[in-house]
C-alpha cells in the first residue's frame, strides 16, 4: 500500500485537474468524469475536494505533479530560466484553455513590483486574451513599450494590438509603436526608425525588464498570413527558405536562425536577438505552434516558456 502522504498527493493532483476541467475548461461534471476515468459522484466529490482545499482560486492555484515534471525537464532540456506548464484538456490537448489565466498571473507578479520597471510586449491572440485576465491595477510606476507597431499599408489595423488595452487595465504609461508591421523597404524602415518618438520607443524596448512575446507559425494559418500583412506569395517564399515560425513579425527557421532578405529586410519592429541577457517570456501553445516554438527555443529567441502539457511532450519528443 502506497504511504498515506503519496495517496494524499495524488488525490489533490486529481482535485486540482478536475478544478481545472470544471472551472476553467468549462466541462460539466459528466464531461470530467468520462475524461478522467471515474464516476460522476468521484468527479464531483473532487470538484467539491478543489474547493475546500482553496486549489481553486480565480486561477488554478495547485501545481499539478505532471506539470511540474515536464516545466523541470523543459528547463533543463532548452535551457529555459522558467518554465510554466498548463493542464491539457485531454479531449482537446492542444487547446490554449487556461494558457491565458497562466500568462495574465506572471504579468500579474510583474506588474505588482514596487520598483520601476520596464514590460515589453508582442501582439496576438494569446496576449491579447491574457491581458484580459488582468485584474484592474494601478501601476504608474511601470512604463509598458510595443516591440511592433500593428498597422498595414493601407492603414488598416490588426485587432490584436496589446498595449492600449493593457494601459487600460493597469494604468501605466505607456508606449505604442506608431509604426506599420512591414515598411515598403529597408530605406523607408532606417528612415521610420530614425524619428524620434520611435527611436526613443526602440531604446526603451532594448531596456526591458521582462518581455511577453507571442510564437506565430508559419502556414496558412500564420497570423501575418491570415491577418493580411503578407499574401501566399510571400508566404510560400518563407516557407520555401525555412521559415517554421515568427516572433513579432521577425520569421526565423528550425534552428532559430533569422531568414535573411524577404520580409525580415522590411519588418519594422524591434530587433530580435537572443535572449542570453535578458528575460524573454513566449506564451504559446498548440500542434501547429510545435515547429515554430521549437526554432524559437533552439535559437534562444526566448528564455522563459508559458505553454500546455501537450505541446511540452511534443518539443521534448522532438
Amino acid at each position: 500500500m502506497a504511504p498515506k502522504t503519496d495517496i494524499d498527493a495524488t488525490r489533490l493532483d486529481d482535485a486540482a485537474r478536475a478544478g481545472w476541467l470544471y472551472y476553467v475548461a468549462g466541462n460539466t461534471q459528466d464531461e470530467i468524469a468520462r475524461k478522467l476515468g471515474v464516476s460522476r459522484q468521484s468527479a464531483q466529490r473532487l470538484v467539491s475536494l478543489a474547493v475546500s482545499e482553496r486549489l481553486i482560486k480565480v486561477r488554478l492555484d495547485h501545481p499539478i505533479a505532471r506539470c511540474m515534471e515536464l516545466a523541470a525537464r523543459m528547463k533543463q532540456h532548452f535551457g529555459l530560466e522558467m518554465c510554466e506548464i498548463v493542464p491539457s484538456d485531454p479531449a482537446d490537448p492542444f487547446s490554449i484553455v487556461g494558457l491565458a489565466q497562466a500568462a495574465a498571473a506572471e504579468m500579474e507578479r510583474h506588474l505588482k513590483c514596487p520598483d520601476p520597471k520596464i514590460i515589453a510586449f508582442g501582439t496576438g491572440r494569446t496576449l491579447r486574451a491574457s491581458v484580459e485576465q488582468l485584474p484592474l491595477m494601478d501601476c504608474p510606476q511601470h512604463k509598458i513599450v510595443s516591440l511592433l507597431g500593428n498597422m498595414n499599408f493601407d492603414g488598416s489595423a490588426s485587432a490584436y494590438n496589446v498595449i492600449i488595452r493593457m494601459a487600460d487595465r493597469v494604468n501605466a504609461t505607456h508606449y505604442p509603436m506608431p509604426l506599420p508591421v512591414f515598411a515598403r523597404s529597408t530605406e523607408e524602415r532606417a528612415l521610420l526608425h530614425g524619428l524620434e518618438p520611435v527611436h526613443n520607443i526602440l531604446e526603451l524596448s532594448a531596456r526591458a525588464d521582462v518581455t511577453f512575446v507571442g510564437v506565430g507559425n508559419m502556414d496558412e494559418t500564420a497570423p501575418l498570413y491570415v491577418d493580411g500583412f503578407i499574401d501566399l506569395a510571400e508566404l510560400n517564399d518563407l516557407t520555401a527558405a525555412g521559415a517554421v515560425g515568427e516572433i513579432t513579425s521577425w520569421v526565423y527557421d528550425r534552428n532559430g536562425r533569422l531568414i535573411e532578405g524577404l520580409t525580415n529586410s522590411r519588418v519594422a519592429s524591434a530587433p530580435l536577438e537572443p535572449a542570453t541577457s535578458r528575460t524573454v517570456i513566449g506564451i504559446a501553445a498548440g500542434e501547429g505552434k510545435v515547429a515554430a516554438i521549437g526554432g524559437a527555443l533552439r535559437g534562444r529567441l526566448l528564455s522563459a516558456l508559458i505553454t500546455n502539457e501537450a505541446t511540452a511532450e511534443s518539443l521534448l519528443a522532438g
